[in-house]
C-alpha cells in the first residue's frame, strides 16, 4: 500500500511540472510574438503546434502502453519535453518554435496518457474522484505558476525556458524509481483494425464524457494562448494579464479536490452540470466587467473554481461509463478530445480578436460551456444506461 501511495505522489508531481511548462509556454510565446508584431491569428496558429502533436501521436499511443507498460511511455514522453524546452532559446523562428511545440505536444501526451491511465486503472471506485481531482489539482498548481514566468522575459528571453527545462529534468529522474506495470486488457490482437474497434466501442460508452475535456481544452488554450493578446489590445499590462490568468488557475486549484470528493458522493454527472452552468454565468459576467480589474479578477477566480475541474471530472465520468479493459482507450480519447478543443481554441480566439473587435473574447467561452451543459443534461443519463444494459447483456 505504501508503494502505491509513493507511486501516486510521484505521478502527480510529474504532472505538476508538465502543467508548469504548458502554463508558461502559452502566454510567454504569445507575448513574445505580439511584441515582435506577429498577427493574433498567426500567434494562435503557432499555439496549435502543441495540440497537433497530441493528435498526430494519439492513434499510436495505445499499442506501446499495452505492450511495454506505463513506465517506458512516461520516460520517453518526459525526455522529449525536456530536450524540446532546452532547444527554444537556440533559435527564435516562428516555424522552429512551431516544431518544438509539436514535439512537446507528443511528449506531454505520452506523459499524461501514461500517468492518467495508471491512476484511473489503479484507483478504487470510492476514491476515483478524489484521486483524479488530485491529478487535476497538481496539474493546475503547475499551470497556475507557469504564467508567472512570463514577466521574466524582460530580464532575459531564455530564462523562463531554462527554468522550465531544469524543473522538468528533476521530475523526469523520479520516474526511474517506479516499478513498471501494465493495463488490464482482453486477449486480442493489437492491430490497427482492433484499435479502431476499441475506439468505436469506447465512443459508444463514453462520448458524453469526452465533451467536458474538449471544452476544457478549448477554454484553457484560448484563455492562455489568445487572452494575453486580447488583454494587451484592450490596454492591460503584461503583469495584469499574468495576474488574471493566475487568478483563474488558483480558483481551479481551490475547488479541484472538494469537487472530486463531492462527485464521489453525489455523482459525476450532477456535479458536472452544476459547474458547467456556473462557468457559463462567470464568463458572461466577465464579458460585462472588462474595464474593472478587480471585478474581472474576481470573475475569473470564480470561473476557475467552477470549471477548473471540468477535465478531471470528465475523466472520472468516463471511467464510470467505461468497461475496465477499455480504460486505456477511454483515457486516450479524453486526451484526443482535450487536444481537439485546445487546437481550435487559440486559432478561433485569434481570428475572433482580429475580426470581431466589438464583441468580448469571454463570450466565446461562455457559449461553449452552455452548449456542453445542455448536452450533459440531455444525454448524460442515457450513457449511464448504455453501460448498465451492456452488463445485463453479458
Amino acid at each position: 500500500m505504501n508503494k502505491e501511495n509513493t507511486r501516486f505522489w510521484i505521478l502527480v508531481s510529474i504532472v505538476a511540472i508538465s502543467g508548469f511548462s504548458q502554463g508558461m509556454l502559452l502566454p510567454l510565446i504569445a507575448i513574445i510574438f505580439e511584441n515582435e508584431g506577429i498577427s493574433s491569428s498567426l500567434n494562435g496558429l503557432n499555439a496549435t503546434g502543441l495540440y497537433i502533436g497530441i493528435l498526430l501521436i494519439s492513434p499510436f499511443m495505445e499499442f506501446p502502453l499495452r505492450k511495454y507498460g506505463y513506465k517506458p511511455v512516461i520516460i520517453l514522453g518526459g525526455l522529449l519535453v525536456v530536450v524540446s524546452l532546452i532547444l527554444f532559446p537556440l533559435w527564435k523562428s516562428f516555424w522552429f518554435w512551431f516544431i518544438l511545440r509539436l514535439l512537446i505536444g507528443i511528449g506531454d501526451h505520452a506523459l499524461h496518457f501514461g500517468t492518467q491511465t495508471w491512476i484511473t486503472s489503479s484507483s478504487p471506485e470510492h476514491k476515483r474522484g478524489r484521486n483524479i481531482s488530485l491529478y487535476g489539482l497538481f496539474f493546475g498548481v503547475g499551470f497556475a505558476v507557469g504564467p508567472l514566468m512570463a514577466p521574466l522575459v524582460k530580464v532575459n528571453e531564455a530564462l523562463p525556458f531554462i527554468i522550465s527545462s531544469a524543473l522538468c529534468l528533476i521530475a523526469w529522474l523520479f520516474i526511474f524509481t517506479l516499478k513498471n506495470d501494465f493495463p488490464e486488457q482482453a486477449i486480442e490482437v493489437n492491430s490497427l483494425k482492433e484499435t479502431v474497434k476499441r475506439f468505436k466501442k469506447a465512443t459508444k460508452y463514453g462520448w458524453v464524457a469526452f465533451l467536458p475535456p474538449l471544452g476544457y481544452g478549448f477554454l484553457e488554450a484560448s484563455l492562455n494562448g489568445s487572452f494575453p493578446v486580447y488583454g494587451l489590445r484592450i490596454g492591460l499590462e503584461v503583469s495584469s494579464v499574468s495576474i488574471l490568468l493566475t487568478s483563474f488557475a488558483v480558483g481551479a486549484i481551490v475547488f479541484q479536490l472538494p469537487l472530486g470528493i463531492l462527485s464521489d458522493k453525489y455523482g459525476r454527472r450532477n456535479i458536472l452540470m452544476i459547474i458547467l452552468f456556473a462557468g457559463f454565468l462567470s464568463f458572461t459576467a466577465a464579458s460585462l466587467l472588462e474595464e474593472n480589474m478587480f471585478a474581472l479578477t474576481s470573475c475569473l477566480f470564480i470561473a476557475g473554481m467552477a470549471v477548473g475541474s471540468t477535465f478531471s471530472l470528465g475523466i472520472s465520468f468516463m471511467t464510470d461509463l467505461m468497461p475496465k479493459n477499455l480504460l486505456p482507450t477511454g483515457n486516450l480519447l479524453c486526451g484526443v478530445a482535450f487536444s481537439i478543443g485546445s487546437l481550435i481554441g487559440p486559432y478561433i480566439g485569434g481570428v475572433f480578436i482580429q475580426y470581431f473587435k466589438s464583441i468580448s473574447f469571454f463570450n466565446i467561452i461562455s457559449m461553449m460551456l452552455l452548449l456542453i451543459f445542455l448536452i450533459v443534461v440531455l444525454f448524460g443519463q442515457k450513457q449511464a444506461a448504455v453501460k448498465k444494459e451492456s452488463y445485463f447483456n453479458g
